[in-house]
């Protein structure tokens, strides 16, 4: 958001949700001192006024003005208290609503003494949506910031995919599968080269990455070319793009690099790394006599906002011939809207993409994640007669520097 017009009009916003928040604090504290209201309003204002000037400064100030690792706690921090007051101030306007429901009652149906009642009944009931609206929103900001201790804290998940048409050559395949390193967002190199070596020491037999290898600048990855050109496996690594590597999300020429320019370095990086970019094509691999198609296409999305630059029109031929079939795909949304329905023959897509928005809850047997309202597969695995998607949970973050539930994601697939 570099527009002044609309910087200003999220300023105006979060002051009049702040002015509407603090209705709540001074119920809560009605009964507290004249000197503890004092430092309860000075206290919130004063906050509200650096949220408002870090705001500001975040958005007309270059990207160098303020250490990286700064910007992205500042904004992270932003975002958070905006959220946090705002799932405070659906209970005051549940609160909100019943009084003026139970006001026009009032009016209607009950003598005075009735309604004074009533009002002394709403007023405990106030003060009870009061002190919940605002345990709602701290838990929430609370959770938030405990998150930024999970960004790094990879985990991995180990899945085994069976089968019957899978050459024999090829039974015990192990891949690992990751996704959305996010180059740009990184600001802990040990933390990430510790991530990497938990995938070395899986030994598998081919690694695929998913997309999303940059933030925005193929400059992003000058500091980590290191740490992920350990990356290697016996039959090579394979990669995808993103819509984040497309560089759609900035302002070109930047640092007199156009957009275009930019792909092509992004895509001489997974070529100096080593990594085989698949771009709209297909590859043979062989194994004990075997062979299987990997195909990878670009970014394609059924989301309107994000690009289809993908073909398969163009990856798929010539794979029909072989009896089992990779699909690389950076975004999950592609396998409802095209592959199942025109590829039917493609017996495993893996995509990442949502992160699992780095925020939901994962139990044994439950799962659940706002992003799950705008992508029906989301996080695992998903089946559909004899064809498997799996979503990876992303390597990296982007925006909110943390993970609350849903932690970066290490996949190993095993082929039986």
């Amino acid at each position: 958001m570099r527009s002044p017009l609309g910087a200003f009009i999220f300023a105006a916003i979060v002051l009049l949700l702040d002015a509407y928040v603090f209705q709540a604090l001074k119920t809560v504290s009605q009964t507290a001192s004249p000197k503890t209201k004092t430092i309860l309003l000075i206290a919130y204002w004063t906050l509200t006024a650096l949220v408002i000037i870090g705001f500001l400064l975040f958005v007309f100030t270059n990207q160098n003005f303020l250490p990286k690792i700064v910007r992205t706690y500042l904004f992270a921090t932003i975002l958070g208290l905006f959220f946090a007051k705002l799932i405070a101030a659906l209970f005051l306007l549940m609160d909100d609503i019943r009084r003026f429901i139970q006001w026009v009652s009032g009016k209607l149906f009950y003598s005075n003494t009735e309604g004074e009642a009533m009002s002394d009944d709403g007023i405990s009931r106030s003060v009870f949506l009061s002190w919940l609206g605002l345990a709602a929103g701290g838990g929430l900001f609370g959770t938030l910031i405990y998150g930024f201790g999970n960004k790094y804290n990879y985990n991995v998940k180990r899945v085994a995919l069976s089968y019957d048409n899978l050459p024999a050559g090829f039974k015990g395949l192990r891949i690992v599968h990751i996704s959305d390193i996010h180059s740009g967002s990184f600001t802990n190199k040990k933390a990430v080269l510790k991530g990497v070596q938990m995938i070395l020491d899986e030994k598998a037999d081919i690694i695929l990455f998913t997309g999303d290898l940059v933030n925005d600048k193929a400059t992003e990855m000058k500091d980590y070319m290191d740490v992920f050109g350990l990356l290697k496996a016996p039959m090579g690594v394979y990669s995808t793009l993103g819509n984040h590597d497309y560089g759609d999300y900035v302002t070109w020429p930047s640092d007199g690099i156009s957009k275009e320019q930019n792909l092509e370095n992004v895509k001489k990086v997974h070529a100096a790394l080593g990594w085989r970019l698949l771009m709209n094509e297909h590859v043979v691999l062989e194994k004990n006599g075997s062979e299987i198609a990997l195909l990878g296409v670009e970014n394609w999305s059924a989301k309107a906002r994000f690009p289809k630059h993908g073909r398969m029109d163009l990856a798929y031929p010539g794979s029909e011939k072989y009896p089992f079939k990779i699909l690389m795909s950076h975004d999950p949304s592609h396998w409802d809207a095209m592959i199942r329905p025109q590829y039917s023959d493609i017996d495993l897509t893996l995509s990442g993409h949502t992160h699992g928005m780095q925020f939901g809850i994962e139990i044994p047997g439950f799962k659940w994640s706002p992003v799950q309202y705008v992508y029906k597969e989301w996080a695992g695995l998903y089946e559909e007669q004899k064809q498997k998607l799996y979503v990876n949970r992303g390597y990296g973050f982007i925006g909110y520097p943390g993970r609350v539930g849903v932690m970066p994601e290490i996949t190993v697939i095993t082929l039986t």
